[in-house]
């Protein structure tokens, strides 16, 4: 069969690599994207934004499959154009991308299903934003409504900096049309996990637990990125907790959605908050998240375009995942400046000694090949170094030695991932 996958981060790489090791699979498009995938796809010069040209070329091209990697596209309705044309699509409608698309929506539908979540309240005015921050004290949250990379959170943890997170998205209108609304949230204490799930708008699927660090420096220090490391799978996340997620989180969201007449099909992703072993929810995703999906692809075993199928087609009642028992770690290697100004075109080399290593795979983020077939950097989030270990220390440690093998001018990184999970083990 013919698949079409659109994207061009790490997620997509690491889905690329997936999609590649289907024996159903005899041709892999990706559009666009970026220089690792080119190794396992043919790439296509479409934006993956670009909803007409991507249904243009799967028409065209009698694609069998596309799967949607970023949420963009996805709030787009790209999903929506494939299926009017007869294109199957693995990701949620327009209507179902909402849950990402909007923390607001998000919110209220949880609301609506009795889902624990942090208490909220959503403005677009200024004046009434901080009428209502000066009353609630701090630390609290202010979030963007739309989408903004990962970058549209800020943890205020005193009324100070409130008062600029506001500023910065309604007044200054730092995230543009995503922040020209808000969500005020109380701040939820303990520790976070991913929990990700296929659904197919009826029955829920978890996957494998993981969990990912989003602030750019050590100790969970500095402003929010879109992800800088992660790890497969989450102790935090007993297997009586992910019961419970299943049953009181995302069963509960997928039915609060039919009943407004939302079919919700693919992937989703819960944020989650753990504190003295319950979940609250931080936000929702409806894609694969990023850094998880590399360290989660690297450990499924089962087939992912069967999975895709399976969630189209509402089969996902008879699916079953096989996921290798051993862990991963995902270390992202960052380009200079970010997660503000990035220092673009680094000459990155040392990718083949790190990926000599045994069971590592370094997943293409921020990448291009330039005209003399020199690689260099072209984002923010360049690489995301990916091991696989008979523990989540040992997955660390391999991740790190090929790190180690890297080079590129003012690359970054933290050197914590893991820690956590590293500790809990230690003290069993």
């Amino acid at each position: 069969m013919k698949v079409l996958l659109v994207g061009s981060g790490g997620r997509e790489h690491a889905l690329a690599w997936k999609l590649a090791r289907s024996p159903r699979v005899e041709r892999l498009f990706a559009a666009p994207g970026n220089a690792g995938i080119a190794a396992l796809a043919e790439l296509v010069p479409i934006g993956a934004e670009d909803v007409g040209g991507i249904a243009d070329f799967a028409e065209r091209e009698r694609i069998d499959l596309v799967v949607v990697g970023p949420e963009l596209p996805l709030t787009l309705g790209l999903v929506d154009t494939l299926t009017a044309r007869g294109v199957r699509a693995f990701g949620p409608t327009r209507a179902a991308a909402q849950l990402e698309g909007s923390k607001a929506f998000a919110k209220e539908l949880l609301r609506e299903a009795r889902v624990a979540t942090a208490g909220f309240a959503a403005f677009s005015d200024a004046a009434a934003a901080l009428r209502h921050v000066r009353a609630a004290g701090a630390p609290i949250v202010v979030k963007a409504d739309g989408l903004a990379a990962g970058k549209g959170v800020t943890v205020c943890a005193t009324l100070d900096e409130a008062e600029r997170a506001i500023e910065d998205a309604l007044g200054r209108r730092l995230f543009g049309a995503a922040g020209a609304r808000i969500v005020i949230e109380e701040l939820l204490a303990g520790e976070e996990a991913s929990f990700l799930a296929l659904t197919d708008g009826r029955h829920v699927l978890p996957l494998a637990t993981s969990q990912d660090h989003k602030r750019i420096f050590d100790d969970d220090t500095g402003p929010n990125t879109g992800g800088m490391g992660a790890y497969s799978p989450a102790p935090v996340v007993t297997d009586a907790l992910g019961r419970a997620v299943v049953g009181e989180i995302l069963q509960p969201v997928v039915d609060a959605l039919a009943r407004r007449g939302i079919v919700y099909r693919g992937v989703m992703y819960a944020g989650l908050m753990i504190d003295e072993g319950r979940a609250r929810v931080i936000e929702f995703n409806v894609r694969f998240g990023d850094p998880e999906c590399q360290v989660l692809m690297a450990r499924l075993e089962s087939d992912l375009v069967d999975l895709c199928e399976a969630t189209i087609d509402g089969r996902l009642d008879r699916a079953a995942i096989a996921w290798d028992p051993r862990p991963a770690a995902c270390v992202v290697v960052a380009a200079p400046g970010y997660p503000g100004k990035v220092d673009l075109g680094g000459v990155v080399g040392g990718l083949a000694a790190a990926e000599r290593q045994r069971d590592v795979v370094v997943f293409h983020a921020g990448t291009r090949r330039r005209d003399d077939g020199e690689l260099v950097t072209s984002g923010g989030r360049v690489l995301g170094v990916t091991a696989l270990g008979e523990t989540i220390g040992e997955a660390v440690a391999r991740a790190y030695t090929a790190v180690g093998e890297i080079r590129f001018p003012g690359m970054q990184y933290r050197r914590d991932i893991g820690r956590r999970a590293i500790g809990r083990d230690a003290g069993r």
